[in-house]
């Protein structure tokens, strides 16, 4: 049996009807930048995550930057995120103009140690941006109240976590602002890039709106610098599309999960899930000093995983330089013992069986 990593064919062939109905939908109007349906996906979207705005853009990574940008952090500022993020969360901070400073993570749940935060904030700091990995939301509660002690904007990467939620409230209603992803592997992905920024301020709103689109007001008056990032309408309808379905497919990625935590050997270790955190598994990741042996032999019976990330942020030739020795380590050892095994809501019972067997004989070679 070959078992893909992921195959999102799956969810689109059930959606076929659907898709194609909105796909005839926009391109037989004449709005195809705003309009309607974008409107109405930001309205349904910011309900879903417990906020009263929602701004959609064109990527998860431009989400994060509009969001400091329009907190006013720039240049000059410096803003703490965790080192084992993938790339787009560091971009993100630096095209604000921002310097990215990171600090080490929780190596229960693998999401940034507020411990780690004071030694970490200066003078410069103006912003956190806690990454909710895996599907998992960040110790928020910790690192907003070291925010709070120091005067910082919280700016949550929810990129991997929507429907996530801690102590009752979902990601995206944690922060100030939320950086949302619907890159098409996400748990509610687009048919190609798109963003959205969820925020209670809606100040903070309207100051996204004319940023994502050259910083102009209606009337076109440019009142700032702002950049060409919009979602458009088609991806805006399909989205919508999804959302009825999210939190069915979220439910069930919990059940995969906890069917994999029952038959997985215990020399294999998982995240545990926070007592007060509802999990919705972006992805399933465990844990092995065997990762790379463990790959080759899934490999060899046809089950697809990948490694997120294969590198702490610092380990990039790119971003050398913010490495900051004898800091980051638990990032480090994560990097190098991390694997994703297969998980989607389109996933049989049957298949996860075939995982859970193939790791077990693996760990019996």
């Amino acid at each position: 049996m070959t078992i893909p990593f992921l195959e999102l064919r799956r969810q689109h062939d059930n959606l076929r009807d659907e898709l194609d109905r909105v796909f005839a939908e926009v391109v037989g109007g004449d709005r195809f930048i705003g309009g309607p349906l974008v409107e109405s996906f930001e309205q349904e979207f910011a309900a879903y995550s417990g906020v009263r705005e929602a701004v959609g853009v064109a990527s998860g990574t431009d989400a994060i930057e509009l969001a400091l940008r329009a907190l006013e952090i720039g240049a000059g500022d410096e803003v703490i995120t965790a080192a084992n993020t993938c790339i787009p969360t560091v971009a993100g901070i630096e095209a604000s103009g921002a310097t990215p400073v990171l600090v080490d993570v929780d190596e229960a749940r693998f999401t940034l140690d507020p411990a780690e935060l004071a030694g970490a904030t200066t003078a410069r700091t103006k912003a956190i941006v806690p990454v909710h990995l895996y599907g998992q939301c960040a110790d928020v509660h910790g690192i907003a109240a070291h925010a709070r002690e120091h005067g910082l904007h919280v700016v949550e990467d929810a990129a991997q976590a929507h429907g996530a939620a801690l102590g009752g409230r979902r990601a995206g209603s944690l922060g100030v602002a939320a950086a949302f992803s619907f890159y098409p592997t996400k748990n509610l992905g687009a048919l190609g890039d798109g963003g959205a920024v969820a925020t209670d301020d809606t100040e903070l709103a309207a100051t996204l709106r004319e940023l994502r689109s050259f910083g102009e007001r209606r009337g076109g008056e440019a009142m700032r610098k702002g950049v060409n990032s919009r979602l458009d309408p088609l991806q805006a309808a399909l989205l919508s599309v999804k959302l009825e379905r999210l939190e069915g497919w979220n439910a069930r990625r919990r059940e995969l999960a906890r069917l994999y935590d029952e038959g997985l050997p215990d020399t294999v270790l998982v995240p545990p899930e926070a007592p007060d955190a509802h999990h919705v598994y972006h992805l399933y990741v465990v844990r092995s000093g065997r990762r790379d042996e463990l790959a080759r032999a899934l490999e060899q019976r046809g089950i697809g995983t990948l490694v997120h990330y294969p590198r702490a942020v610092h380990q990039h030739p790119a971003y050398a330089h913010l490495a900051r020795p004898g800091r980051l380590g638990r990032s480090e050892r994560l990097a190098s013992e991390v694997l994703s095994l297969p998980l989607y809501p389109e996933l049989t019972d049957t298949e996860v069986g075939t995982v859970v067997g193939a790791v077990h004989d693996a760990h019996r070679a």
